[in-house]
């Protein structure tokens, strides 16, 4: 009697997703049967419970039960007919099978299978039909991930088989065209293809094997690696800078807040004294007026007695019948005593209207001001490598004088060369910033503010066109700001000391009168660069007066006076 193997055919034994002969072959329920690890692994890789063979679909995992029948048959016809499969196996993997038989191989198994490395988190064995132990290999020709028991019946079988560290999804590593082993990279389209890709889509393309690809990507991603590692520092230390100029805005606050505190309990004060002031004054007006008009009616009183005195005079000479004794005494009585004119007299009702209107108004500029230079005050010092030959800076680079002599300096890209100014060491980029200089009697000066990238070779025009705010004395005759064109202030007293505001938010350079704390002139306009204090000084060749700026303990102290 004829095997069942005898009449069956070679594939009639073999997998239709592994295409190997049968390995624990099970059904499912519309009746095609599998590996157990291969319709395991296949429905892992989809989202449908899906029979690869019928596509037929089930709503969940169906029960699967293993043929024994099928089983038996397929061992037999591995003992029988294993050297024309395993030389079919070959043809289809490109790989060599071993010429002995399972049974035939050495005992030491365990040297054939490759050192256990840790387990991959997540990957499990897809042979494990009990509780699934974790996969130690995943096979690139099987599809299929193995626990290190199985991976010891499948190495005794298979030694060809290429075995990489436990993945996911293995069917990713296949492609998708020709079901090969993506083993080649393309270097026209950037992608892993096949063997069988090189010799139809990608034929006249540029190919190398995975590996030598992964090594000069991996070289990149070294280089990436690195840059964004310098990425990270360079944010690292912004989120640094940010978090120091967070602290400096606090303590910039605390100060701001500290200042205002003064300023306005200053104001508080100068509002109750001129609120006395103001009721005193209108009180002495009113007391004044009072008594004046109590001297009016006084001098009024007078005269009514008087009148009063001569009416009773007048009365009885006219009841007198003796004509001798009436035409003797008429002529003193017909005539008015001597007596003023009242009709213009009159007493002010409405004297103190005004009065509040124009203490009010006085505070409100008051106020006005004292915001206005509510700011930090600066503590300017002069840069030496930015001062004209023809000047010379005090030791502590607060004064300034003209020589009357050149000097001979090292003419660094910062330095005036031409015109005698000089900048301060300290710039401005944000916030508010409050100084004062000491002019005296010098005759021909500028001060003010420019922005860093003004022009500081050859002839220059202090202009705000050319990036230079300021107010300046002219020769001793006529003040005028640096405006195009100039223009010329009426300014009186002469300047002594000039106080310099700059609101840079604001765009806004004010110039005030230190000493009598009047405004004199104010710039608006849009800051889009660092600015720094600027000083010119001209003295005709000749030693000039030193031009001084004050300490900020010597501004502190006049602004609390």
């Amino acid at each position: 009697m004829a095997s069942p193997t005898n009449m069956l055919a070679e594939e009639q034994v073999h997998c239709s997703i592994c295409l190997d002969v049968f390995t624990n072959p099970v059904s499912i329920p519309c009746g095609h049967n599998f590996c157990m690890a291969c319709i395991g692994g296949y429905w892992k890789s989809s989202s449908l419970f899906m029979c690869p063979m019928c596509k037929k679909t089930f709503f969940k995992q169906p029960d699967i039960s293993i043929n024994t029948v099928l089983r038996e048959i397929a061992e037999q016809f591995k003992e029988m007919r294993i050297k024309p499969v395993l030389k079919q196996q070959q043809s289809q993997y490109q790989h060599e099978i071993p010429e002995k038989l399972p049974e035939e191989l050495p005992l030491d198994i365990p040297e054939l299978i490759p050192p256990s490395k840790p387990f991959i988190e997540g990957v499990s064995c897809d042979v494990c039909t009990g509780p699934q132990q974790q996969a130690v290999k995943s096979c690139l020709v099987c599809l299929t991930s193995y626990c290190e028991e199985h991976l010891r019946t499948h190495t005794a079988r298979f030694t060809k088989h290429k075995l990489i560290e436990p993945v996911q999804n293995l069917e990713d590593r296949m492609c998708k065209k020709h079901e090969r082993l993506l083993e080649l990279f393309c270097k026209k389209d950037q992608i892993m293809v096949c063997v069988l890709c090189t010799e139809m889509d990608h034929r006249a393309h540029y190919t190398v094997p995975v590996e030598r690809e992964w090594s000069e990507k991996k070289a990149l991603l070294r280089k990436t690696e690195v840059e964004v590692q310098q990425m990270i520092q360079e944010r690292l230390k912004k989120v640094e800078d940010i978090k120091h100029c967070i602290e400096l805005n606090k303590d910039s606050a605390l100060r701001e807040i500290e200042d205002s505190v003064q300023v306005f309990s200053n104001l508080v004060r100068m509002v109750q004294k001129a609120q006395a002031e103001l009721v005193l004054a209108i009180e002495e007006k009113q007391r004044k007026t009072e008594r004046w008009a109590q001297g009016l009616i006084e001098e009024l009183e007078q005269e009514i007695a008087l009148l009063k005195t001569r009416n009773s005079e007048i009365e009885h000479l006219s009841h007198t019948d003796d004509h001798i004794y009436f035409l003797q005494n008429l002529p003193t009585l017909i005539n008015h005593p001597q007596t003023k004119d009242w009709t213009e007299a009159y007493v002010p009702t409405d004297q103190c209207l005004g009065t509040i209107r124009r203490a009010v108004s006085k505070l409100e500029q008051t106020l006005e001001e004292e915001i206005e230079i509510l700011a930090d005050n600066v503590d300017v010092t002069l840069d030496p490598d930015t001062a004209n030959p023809w000047l010379q800076l005090s030791e502590d680079r607060r004064q300034l004088r003209h020589l009357g002599a050149w000097q001979d300096l090292p003419d660094t890209p910062e330095r005036f060369d031409t015109v005698v100014i000089t900048m301060g060491r300290e710039g401005m980029t944000s916030g508010r910033h409050y100084w004062e200089v000491q002019v005296g009697e010098k005759d021909d000066w500028y001060l003010g503010v420019a922005k860093t990238s003004v022009k500081r070779k050859g002839r220059i025009a202090i202009s705000t066109s050319q990036g230079y705010w300021a107010l300046a004395m002219k020769k001793g005759q006529e003040y005028r700001v640096s405006s195009s064109p100039p223009l010329i202030l009426a300014v009186n007293p002469k300047l002594k000391k000039v106080g310099v505001y700059v609101d840079f938010e604001e765009g806004q350079v004010s110039f005030y009168d230190a000493i009598s704390k009047s405004h004199i002139y104010t710039f608006m306009d849009s800051f889009q660069e660092k600015l720094y204090p600027f000083f010119y000084l001209y003295c005709c060749d000749k030693a000039s007066d030193i031009l001084s700026i004050c300490p900020v303990a010597e501004i502190t102290h006049n602004k609390q006076c």
